[in-house]
């Protein structure tokens, strides 16, 4: 059967998507990844299927763009009611011509047009869920934001933070305009909340991370699967590590490895030039990833400075992983069973960074308090403290026992018979 499976974001919302396609074409069926034109190079070299969708005017390379969408108060509403929501209209055609004989639309939270395209198509259809925030529940709350008001909230009860979800809720209802003119167009049903109770799918909710990291909730959505993370994260299928990067993992002790993604990197502000200089405070070695453009940090015997490796081959080396708090990112250190220390941006990051302190996997500091001498005072605390590292082993022995691509993929077929 022919599978369409579509997201608009960076490369955490681009990988579980390819891992998800792959599971499912080497089960035989035709995957086709819908998303931003951005990603063809990548997704055509998986041998997946692809089509091109809006808004076409998004490029993940933009930092101007990125710094506008990633501001800690005004992100989210720069992002999807200006950026998002005026371009649904050409999102939905896109999409209408990528599911043109398909079974079954699995989608990603941004793509608002989705549920319509499925509905006007009569198909079935899922949604990913990335990250335990994106649940808002009231009975283990996200905190959205930064500021130390979002931890207060959080700490205040299932009946405060029930009402918080219904104001985020009402005060973002005209945002969705955009959908629900377009409802109203095509002769759909009429809607609730596109950002709220219609993002989730009737039929599948696939909740692509593990239950190590968060445990499900009472006020999940129905027909909600937790199938574990689905790990993918090469630039193509015969990227690795190159031999300079293998060499310097390979020999020395356990290097801190400082990265901030695919989106906070290009705009990282003085993360690397204080994350290297805490490294030398320390006296410790440091491999940086820097992305394409240059923060201006040059490399030396001890510091090693890369554009990208693959987390799934770095990781393992690291004595402890410095990274910006992407779900993606999070995974692959869970995974390699490595101390975290995360410097939280926008987005799921903040919320992201609680869990990872809660659950005693590492420590996280503010972005405008990561600073070289305390970067270096908090970092001193990760390295020396065997309990996160005890931790992040436990965390490395679960989250190695799950598939999330396979689990997912076994949802899937189930609800398409």
């Amino acid at each position: 059967m022919k599978v369409v499976v579509t997201t608009i974001g960076s490369l955490g919302d681009v990988h579980p998507c390819i891992a998800l396609g792959l599971e499912l074409k080497r089960r035989g069926h035709e995957v086709v990844i819908a998303t931003s034109e951005f990603y063809r190079p990548k997704i055509v070299s998986t041998g997946l299927g692809f089509h091109s969708i809006g808004p076409k005017h998004l490029s993940p390379e933009d930092p101007e763009l990125l710094s506008s969408i990633m501001d800690p108060k005004q992100g989210p509403e720069n992002f999807i009611r200006k950026l998002l929501m005026p371009h649904m209209r050409g999102v939905y055609d896109d999409l209408l011509a990528a599911c043109n004989g398909a079974k079954f639309l699995i989608t990603g939270e941004l793509v608002f047009a989705a549920p319509l395209v499925a509905e006007r198509l009569g198909i079935g259809w899922a949604s990913l869920v990335l990250a335990p925030w994106q649940f808002l529940s009231a009975h283990d709350p996200s905190i959205i934001g930064p500021l130390p008001l979002f931890a207060f909230i959080r700490g205040a009860g299932v009946t405060v933070n029930r009402a918080m979800k219904g104001l985020a809720r009402k005060q973002t209802k005209s945002w969705a305009e955009p959908i629900y003119g377009l409802r109203k167009e095509l002769g759909l049903s009429a809607a609730s909340h596109p950002m709220f109770e219609d993002k989730n799918s009737p039929y599948l909710n696939l909740a692509m991370f593990s239950s190590a990291f968060a445990k499900p909730q009472v006020d999940w959505p129905d027909h909600t699967k937790t199938v574990g993370f689905a790990f993918y994260d090469r630039q193509n299928p015969a990227s690795g590590l190159t031999d300079e990067v293998r060499d310097f993992l390979q020999n020395g002790e356990p290097p801190i490895i400082f990265t901030l993604g695919s989106t906070a990197v290009m705009n990282p502000g003085s993360f690397y030039t204080e994350g290297k200089r805490a490294a030398e405070q320390l006296g410790r070695r440091a491999l940086l990833l820097t992305g394409k453009g240059s923060p201006g940090i040059s490399g030396s015997r001890d510091h090693m400075v890369t554009a990208y490796a693959p987390y799934s081959e770095i990781f393992p080396y690291a004595a402890v992983v410095v990274h910006q708090g992407g779900i993606g990112t999070t995974a692959q250190a869970m995974r390699a069973g490595c101390p975290q220390f995360v410097v939280p941006h926008a987005f799921d990051q903040p919320d992201n960074a609680a869990r990872i302190k809660r659950l005693g996997l590492g420590l996280s500091l503010r972005k405008d308090r990561f600073h070289a001498p305390h970067a270096a005072e908090q970092l001193r605390k990760v390295l020396g403290d065997e309990k996160i590292r005890a931790k992040a082993t436990q965390a490395r022995t679960f989250v190695e026992k799950e598939n999330g691509a396979i689990a997912a993929a076994d949802a899937v077929e189930s609800a398409c018979r």
